[in-house]
C-alpha cells in the first residue's frame, strides 16, 4: 500500500444514511413496529424457556444495561400468560387439630373471595340461629328440667337423711357456715349444759347417732360433684343438640355450594364441630366479657374466639385474566416467599393464620416472574429463598429469624403451596457466568441462557425496520414526529454509540433518552417536528454535560502543561492516543510516547511496568515489541540494546496494548535515529510480525488528536495513523470529516509497521531481497546497521574485558 492509499477519504469516515430510501416525510406516516428486531437469539432463547415445561428450565436474561431486557422478557411473557388459564385462588385457614399449622385450601380464580365472604356471613348467621335456638322456650324447659332433677335428686337424699334424723331425736340445722347436727327433745335443741345432764348412756347414744348421720351426710356430699358432673353433661348434650340442629342447615347449604371441593367440604366438618363444642363463644354478652375472653385466648397463642372461622385468601385472581405476570422491584427475602406478620398486644407479639401475607411467588404461582439478579443477590437468604422453593416446587413460609435461630417463641408454620412457575433473572453477563461457575445449583435451576446482543446488523433492510423501531418509541413515549432528516441522524448516532458504521445500536434506553431530548429541543423552538439539528442539539448537549474532563485535559495540553507536540520532528518520540471512560461518556487523550536507546543485552525495559503502572496487556504489548525487534533483525547476530520507553506525564495505571505500533515506531525512530513527525498520532496494537492490528474507541482516538490540532490551528500536515482493519468502525464527527474534505486534518489506514514508519519518517522502509539486506537508505537499512554496529561493540566490549581478566 502507497502513501497516497493509505489515506482515507472523507466518504469513508463517516457512512450517512440515504434519505432517498426513505419514502416517508415524518414517523406520523409510518406504521408501528410489530416485530423485534436485532435480538435473534434471544428471541429464539424466551420462546424455547417459555415453552419447555420440564422443572429446571428457567430464565437467566444476561446482557448490559440499556437493552430492555425485561421489557422484552416481559412482552413474551404477557402474551404466552393471555393464552394460558387463570390462576386458583390460594387461601389459609385455621387449623382446628393443629393451630400452628394453618391449612391451605385451593379453590378457581374468584371462588377464594367468594368464599372467605361466605364464612364471614356464615359466623354472623350462626350468631343469630345460636342465640334464638338456645333463647328458645323448648331449650329454656329442657335446661330447668335438667337442673331441676338435681335439685330435686339433691334435695330428695338430704330429706332422707333428716327424716332419719327426726326418727333417732336428732335435728340438720342449716347454718351459714353449713348443716349442723344436733340432739332434740320434745322438739327443742338440747344446749351444752342439758347434754351434760342426760346420763352417760344416752349421751352415749346420742353420739353413735350423730357420727353415724355425719357419716351419711359425707357421703351425699360427695355424690353431688358426680350428680352435678352428670348434669353438665346432660347440659352439654342439650347444647350440642341444640347447636347441632341451629347449624346444621346453615352448614348443609354451605356444604352443598362446595361439594365440588373436597378441602373445603373437609374444613367445614371442622368448623361444624368446633362450632357446636363452643356454641357458648357465640353467645357472649355485650358487657365486654367476649372482649375480655378473646384478649385472654391470644394471649394463651390462639387466634380471636371467633377469628378462627374467617378465610384469609393468599392469592385472589379475581380481576386476573390468564397467568399473571410479576415482577418484583425489591426481591427480599419475604417479598418473595411471604412473611407471617404479628401485631402487639398487652405488650406481647402475637400472630394467627390471618396474618399469612403472600410474597411475588404466590402472586406468580402458575405464571411467571420476573427478578433483577443482582437485586436477589444483594438481600440477605433471598437467593438461596428462592432456589429453595424452586427446587422444592413449593413455597414455605418461614421467616428469617426462625431460620437462623435468631428467636426461640412459638410461631406459624404455615403448610407449603405447590409452585409451578416461570422464573426470568435480569443481569450482566459477567454475574451470569460467575453464578454459573461457583453456584452448583444454579445450572440445575437456570438453564435458558437468553443472550441479547448490543448491536445488530447495519443494511438498508435493517434501516427501515430502524425507522419503525423509533415510530413505536416515539408514540409510546407521546413525542413529537421526527422527520426524514431527523430519523436519518438518529440512525446514524445509534451506529456511533456502538463504535462501527456496519452496525446499529439495540441500547434502546440510550436511543429512547436520545429521542426524548430531541423531542425537547423541538418543542423549545415551538415547532411541530423534530428535525435533524434537533438530534444534533440534544447530542451535542449531552456532550456537553459529561465532557468537563475532556475539557480540562484539552486545557492543560493548550497552555502545554501537558507537553503533546503537534509540529515539528523529533526522534523516538510520538503521540500515542489513549481512550478515557467516564460514565457513559468515552473521549481520547494524546499522550507521548519515547524511546530512548543504550548498548546492552537485548532488553527492552517498560517503564510504566517497572513502577507497577502497567496492566498485563500493555506488558504484553511491550513484550511483542522485543519478538519482532529479534525476529526481524537479529536473526543472524544478538539484540545488543537496552532500550526503555514510557508514557510521559502518565500518573495512573496504562493497560490496553493499542499502543504498542506508537511504542515500536517510537523504538525504530530512536535506533535509527530518524525523526518522526510530530503532527500525526497513532493507534494501533502490531504483532510479532509486524502486522497492525484493530483496537478499540477508534472514533474518539482521531477526534481526540484533531481537537488538539484545531486548537492550535490546523496546518495540512495533521493527521492520525489507524489500523486499516478499522476503517469500517469510524464514525466520525462532522467537523474531523469537513476537515479532511478541505485537506486540512488527514486519516491514514495502515496494515503493517512498515507503512506506518514511512507516513511517519517519510522515508521508505524497505523490503529484505534475496540475501537478507535492505535497500540502502531505507529505515530497515538503517535500523539493521545500528543494531550491528552495537552488536560488533558488545562482542568487542566483552572481548577485552577477557584479555583484562586476570588468568
Amino acid at each position: 500500500m502507497k502513501k497516497q492509499d493509505a489515506r482515507l477519504s472523507a466518504a469513508q469516515l463517516y457512512r450517512s444514511v440515504d434519505l432517498k430510501q426513505y419514502d416517508f416525510e415524518t414517523t406520523a406516516d409510518l406504521e408501528m413496529l410489530q416485530e423485534v428486531i436485532g435480538q435473534p437469539r434471544a428471541v429464539q432463547a424466551i420462546r424455547f424457556g417459555i415453552d419447555m415445561s420440564q422443572p429446571g428450565y428457567n430464565i437467566f436474561a444476561l446482557g448490559p444495561t440499556g437493552l430492555d431486557k425485561r421489557k422484552l422478557v416481559q412482552q413474551f411473557f404477557t402474551e404466552q400468560a393471555a393464552q394460558q388459564p387463570t390462576p386458583p385462588d390460594w387461601c389459609y385457614v385455621h387449623n382446628f387439630d393443629h393451630p400452628h399449622k394453618p391449612r391451605t385450601i385451593e379453590l378457581p380464580a374468584g371462588k377464594g373471595e367468594d368464599f372467605r365472604n361466605d364464612m364471614e356471613d356464615l359466623v354472623e348467621e350462626l350468631r343469630t340461629a345460636l342465640s334464638a335456638a338456645f333463647e328458645s322456650e323448648e331449650y329454656q324447659t329442657r335446661r330447668q328440667t335438667i337442673e331441676q332433677e338435681f335439685r330435686e335428686r339433691q334435695a330428695e337424699a338430704f330429706n332422707e337423711l333428716q327424716q332419719r334424723a327426726q326418727e333417732e331425736g336428732i335435728a340438720l340445722i342449716r347454718t351459714p357456715s353449713g348443716i349442723a347436727i344436733a340432739p332434740v327433745k320434745d322438739g327443742e335443741v338440747l344446749s351444752p349444759e342439758e347434754i351434760q345432764k342426760l346420763s352417760e348412756e344416752e349421751q352415749t347414744h346420742i353420739q353413735e347417732e350423730i357420727t353415724t348421720l355425719q357419716e351419711d351426710m359425707q357421703k351425699i356430699i360427695r355424690q353431688v360433684p358426680s350428680w352435678q358432673h352428670k348434669m353438665r353433661e346432660k347440659l352439654n348434650e342439650l347444647n350440642h343438640e341444640m347447636a347441632d340442629f341451629a347449624v346444621g342447615g346453615l352448614m348443609d347449604e354451605l356444604c352443598e355450594k362446595y361439594e365440588d371441593f373436597p378441602d373445603v367440604i373437609e374444613h367445614l366438618d371442622a368448623v361444624q364441630k368446633d362450632v357446636v363444642e363452643n356454641a357458648d363463644q357465640f353467645l357472649s354478652s355485650e358487657d365486654g366479657s367476649d372482649q375480655t375472653m378473646q384478649a385472654i385466648t391470644q394471649r394463651m397463642g390462639g387466634p380471636p374466639a371467633l377469628q378462627r372461622y374467617v378465610v384469609n385468601v393468599l392469592v385472589d385472581n379475581t380481576e386476573t385474566e390468564g397467568a399473571a405476570v410479576i415482577y418484583e422491584d425489591n426481591p427480599t427475602y419475604q417479598n418473595l416467599v411471604g412473611r407471617v406478620e404479628h401485631r402487639a398486644q398487652m405488650g406481647a407479639l402475637l400472630t394467627d393464620f390471618t396474618l399469612i401475607k403472600a410474597g411475588a411467588l404466590h402472586r406468580a404461582n402458575g405464571g411467571y416472574l420476573i427478578l433483577d439478579a443482582r437485586k436477589v443477590l444483594m438481600q440477605p437468604y433471598a437467593w438461596e429463598g428462592l432456589k429453595r422453593a424452586l427446587r422444592a416446587q413449593e413455597i414455605h413460609i418461614e421467616s428469617l429469624a426462625q431460620i437462623y435461630s435468631l428467636i426461640s417463641t412459638i410461631s406459624l408454620d404455615p403448610e407449603p403451596i405447590p409452585l409451578k412457575v416461570k422464573v426470568a433473572l435480569l443481569g450482566e453477563r459477567l454475574l451470569y457466568y460467575l453464578l454459573w461457575q461457583l453456584d452448583p445449583d444454579f445450572a440445575e435451576l437456570f438453564k435458558v441462557a437468553v443472550d441479547f446482543n448490543e448491536e445488530m446488523a447495519r443494511d438498508t433492510e435493517s434501516q427501515r425496520l430502524y425507522a419503525q423501531l423509533l415510530v413505536t418509541l416515539i408514540r409510546k413515549e407521546e413525542l413529537l414526529h421526527f422527520d426524514r432528516g431527523a430519523v436519518a441522524r438518529v440512525i446514524e448516532h445509534s451506529a456511533r454509540m456502538v463504535g462501527d458504521a456496519e452496525k446499529l445500536s439495540t441500547r434502546m434506553q440510550n436511543v429512547t433518552d436520545l429521542l426524548r431530548e430531541s423531542d425537547h429541543w423541538a418543542r423549545q423552538e415551538e415547532s411541530d417536528v423534530v428535525t435533524a439539528r434537533n438530534v444534533q442539539q440534544a447530542i451535542d448537549a449531552q456532550i456537553y454535560r459529561a465532557d468537563r474532563l475532556r475539557e480540562r485535559m484539552q486545557e492543560a495540553i493548550q497552555r502545554e502543561t501537558i507537553l503533546i507536540d503537534t509540529t515539528g520532528a523529533v526522534i523516538g518520540q510520538i503521540n500515542g492516543l489513549a481512550v478515557l471512560q467516564v460514565g457513559d461518556f468515552a473521549f481520547a487523550r494524546p499522550s507521548r510516547i519515547t524511546a530512548r536507546v543504550t548498548l546492552g543485552k537485548g532488553q527492552v525495559v517498560d517503564i510504566e511496568r517497572e513502577v507497577e503502572l502497567s496492566g498485563p496487556l500493555h506488558s504484553k504489548g511491550v513484550l511483542i515489541l522485543s519478538g519482532f525487534l529479534k525476529g526481524r533483525y537479529a536473526q543472524d547476530q544478538p539484540l545488543s540494546l537496552s532500550a526503555s520507553l514510557v508514557f510521559e506525564q502518565s500518573y495512573g495505571g496504562v493497560d490496553g496494548d493499542s499502543a504498542s505500533s506508537a511504542e515500536l515506531y517510537a523504538l525504530l525512530s530512536a535506533i535509527a535515529d530518524v525523526e518522526i513527525k510530530q503532527s500525526l498520532a497513532v493507534t494501533g496494537s502490531v504483532n510479532q510480525r509486524g502486522q497492525v492490528q484493530a483496537i478499540g474507541g477508534v472514533n474518539e482516538k482521531i477526534e481526540g488528536f484533531f481537537d488538539v490540532c484545531a486548537a492550535r490551528g490546523l496546518t495540512g500536515e495533521q493527521g492520525v495513523l489507524i489500523p486499516a482493519s478499522n476503517v469500517k468502525y469510524l464514525m466520525l464527527r462532522r467537523d474531523v470529516v469537513e476537515a479532511v474534505e478541505k485537506d486540512q486534518f488527514h486519516v491514514y489506514a495502515v496494515e503493517t509497521i512498515d507503512q506506518g514508519i514511512e507516513l511517519l519518517t517519510g522515508i521508505p522502509a524497505g523490503q529484505q531481497d534475496a540475501d537478507g539486506n535492505y535497500p540502502e537508505g531505507s529505515l530497515n537499512a538503517l535500523v539493521a546497521q545500528r543494531l550491528k554496529m552495537m552488536a560488533e561493540k558488545r562482542q568487542s566490549f566483552s572481548e577485552a574485558t577477557k584479555e583484562e581478566s586476570p588468568t
